[in-house]
């Protein structure tokens, strides 16, 4: 059995070997002004997931820093726009005819086509995000061309999840994803065990809906990464519940959540994934209490730059709190609102987490 096939039967993520790829993983890639390698030898290409490149959220992080790349190259980046998981194949393979040098897929969904396709073109490289690019599972990149960006983001939600318990009024936040994947469920558990860790701390008894860190496999799902009626209905079930801090986990799936929130009247609020929310989508800055970052942009341009030096190789991006690969967003526009000490419980407790006095565990870190 060839090793795209396997990858595709065991459902579309690697999730083992983690911690040898961690162990081995880079920081996040130096970047270089230099272009001189860059003009008229690298052609950065991208496909998307399903939900598009105006989706305010991973696609668009990963979009934004493909084309900041190539503009500050001075190079044409070409992009292709996936509508459904079929495309994903045919996608790949249009900009690698259309004589792409290096191939980013954004999202894990895309991990089964784009190794395939690494595979069968060992000359043209490929950028992964938010995949192992692991099919053997055995903590390292199946192929040289291919190579995977991760991002640690249990220990911004983590963050998040502190923040989201110290302000709920009513006891009550809510968290759910659009599809049972672990690169979805990990920002779930960490932001569960952030409220954990402040019920512990606090004498607090907050719950979480939606996300049970002693049952995991019981998680909210929505069944896709659209914002549509099957989204807003979740997002309406656990605000009739109580939640008040809400943490959709899926790309656009945060609008059906603010519609519903919008519609409901009530004094509720979201905490954005991926990307500032408050920044990107600013339709909706009243919501967002605060959003737990993936520096998608930043390593997406770093990535395409250092393929440009030809200084590209497979070993691994993983973003954490220490290289600030992952993060907590400002509280914007709720900074008035959040208690005057809680800024600072944020701060020492990131500290804590990067000097490693707390643990946040994932299924990166196990």
């Amino acid at each position: 059995m060839s090793k795209t096939i396997r990858r595709a039967a065991l459902g579309g993520i690697a999730t083992l070997g983690f911690a040898a790829l961690l162990a081995g993983c880079a920081s996040a890639p130096a970047e270089t002004d230099s272009t001189d390698s860059a003009e008229g030898s690298i052609v950065p290409c991208m496909v998307s997931d399903s939900g598009g490149f105006d989706d305010k959220s991973f696609n668009q992080a990963g979009f934004e820093g493909l084309n900041d790349a190539a503009k500050k190259l001075g190079v044409e980046a070409n992009t292709v726009e996936s509508n459904a998981e079929t495309d994903f194949a045919p996608n790949i393979s249009s900009l690698v005819d259309q004589g792409c040098t290096l191939v980013v897929s954004v999202g894990f969904a895309l991990s089964a086509a784009t190794l395939e396709a690494a595979e069968a073109n060992p000359d043209v490289e490929f950028a992964l995000l938010d995949d192992a690019a692991d099919a053997d599972f055995d903590g390292k990149p199946d192929f040289e061309n291919t190579k995977p960006i991760v991002f640690d983001t249990a220990s911004a939600a983590f963050l998040a999840g502190y923040a989201a318990a110290d302000y709920s009024k009513s006891g009550i936040v809510a968290a759910w994803g659009g599809m049972n994947f672990p690169t979805v469920t990990i920002f779930m558990d960490g932001f569960a065990q952030g409220v954990k860790y402040y019920n512990e701390e606090k004498s607090k008894d907050v719950k979480v809906l939606g996300y049970d860190l002693a049952n995991p496999d019981a998680a909210t799902f929505t069944g896709g990464f659209e914002a549509n009626d099957v989204a807003k209905t979740t997002a309406q079930n656990f605000i009739d519940q109580g939640a008040d801090v809400l943490l959709p986990v899926g790309g656009p799936i945060y609008q059906s959540a603010a519609v519903a929130i919008q519609e409901s009247g009530k004094d509720i609020s979201l905490v954005g994934v991926d990307s500032d929310l408050y920044e990107s989508d600013p339709e909706y800055k009243d919501l967002y209490l605060t959003s737990i970052l993936k520096g998608i942009k930043s390593a997406t341009e770093a990535v395409v730059t250092d393929a440009a030096a030809g200084s590209f190789s497979n070993e691994a991006y993983v973003g954490t709190l220490e290289n600030d690969g992952v993060g907590m967003a400002p509280f914007h526009d709720f900074e008035s609102k959040v208690n005057a000490s809680l800024q600072g419980e944020i701060d020492d407790i990131k500290a804590k987490i990067v000097s490693g006095d707390i643990t946040v565990t994932s299924y990166l870190s196990e």
